[in-house]
């Protein structure tokens, strides 16, 4: 199957991701002894990072595809709403973002020999309500005509609620666009009549409302999400088992192609950047699954929240096909 005239429409499409915006902040370093005050070890720190996380994650996932961004949500007035922001704007991600009262989230995580020893997160997880949430819908509504898909990441931090969904689907199926989410425990009465959802297992299990132990209670766990919702279509990831997409009437086992995982982080934001963007580009769903699949290969095998390239997709493609 020939992917290159998928990929050479991924700067063309244009998407607009909508959802929790977080800061990741990390504290690199190094142990050589536990601590005297406690039992725990004392990090040496070399060197910190910034990185974008949540939605913002998701929408560097896009440009690093060589796709086009936009990105909805909320900073704090602080120091590290302004260091976010500028991130996005040297990655060259658009941006609709609203001051709010609430502080920036920021997820710590101190990393000592490629393993993390600890993470602290900065948050406050009110629903977002009144003249903010208003002049997101109004934001939303103005954005939807410029793009070719629309992504949720719905991170549980305030912004997606079944209100914002429903605004969102409606503005989106007036103009016949893809709606992706990617969803949280607790919140899949949110996600009514889009177009994909992206659970992992944990989560599809807790959304169908059966455990999920097998092939036959994973399928009737798909089966269940697109009923209840209802939604087009769901691709639940299962780690190392791969992925399986469910349409109506048919069920597609993707297998898993990570040769090595040390750090899942952020995975979750590959795969549906990556089916968005490969789905407007013109792929199928299935091909937009394998497209996902191989781009989540890659960056679950770095440490950190990771990104990945067109080439890089398109080399483990050809790898995996030999």
């Amino acid at each position: 199957m020939d992917y290159s005239k998928v990929f050479n429409n991924f700067s063309r499409k244009k998407i607009l991701v909508i959802g929790d915006l977080v800061l990741d902040r990390y504290i690199w370093g190094k142990v050589s002894r536990i601590s005297p005050e406690a039992p725990v070890p004392v990090v040496e720190v070399t060197h910190e990072d910034f990185l974008l996380g949540g939605a913002a994650n998701v929408a560097h996932n896009i440009v690093s595809l060589e796709g086009q961004v936009t990105v909805v949500g909320i900073v704090g007035k602080d120091r590290t709403g302004d260091v976010l922001r500028s991130i996005l704007d040297e990655k060259g991600i658009g941006s609709c973002i609203f001051d709010d009262l609430r502080p920036t989230i920021v997820k710590t995580r101190v990393i000592a020999h490629n393993q993390q020893v600890v993470r602290f997160d900065r948050e406050e997880k009110r629903k977002v309500v009144g003249r903010t949430f208003e002049a997101i819908i109004d934001c939303i509504r103005n954005a939807v005509r410029d793009h070719d898909a629309v992504i949720i990441s719905d991170y549980k931090k305030g912004i997606v609620s079944s209100e914002l969904v429903a605004e969102v689907v409606k503005a989106s199926r007036a103009k016949n666009k893809f709606i992706a989410v990617d969803p949280k425990a607790g919140h899949f009465h949110c996600y009514k009549n889009v177009s994909l959802i992206t659970p992992n297992i944990m989560e599809a299990s807790h959304g169908a409302g059966i455990e999920i132990k097998d092939k036959k209670s994973l399928i009737k766990a798909g089966r269940i999400l697109l009923k209840k919702l209802p939604c087009k279509s769901a691709l639940i990831t299962r780690g190392e088992e791969g992925m399986s997409l469910f349409e109506k009437g048919r069920v597609t086992h993707i297998p898993t192609v990570a040769k090595h995982v040390y750090d899942v982080t952020g995975a979750g934001d590959t795969v549906i950047a990556a089916f968005a963007l490969a789905h407007a580009s013109g792929a199928t769903m299935h091909q937009s699954a394998v497209i996902a699949n191989h781009a989540a290969g890659i960056v679950v095998g770095e440490v950190g929240t990771a990104v990945t390239t067109p080439a890089r997709i398109m080399e483990s493609i050809r790898n995996f096909s030999k």
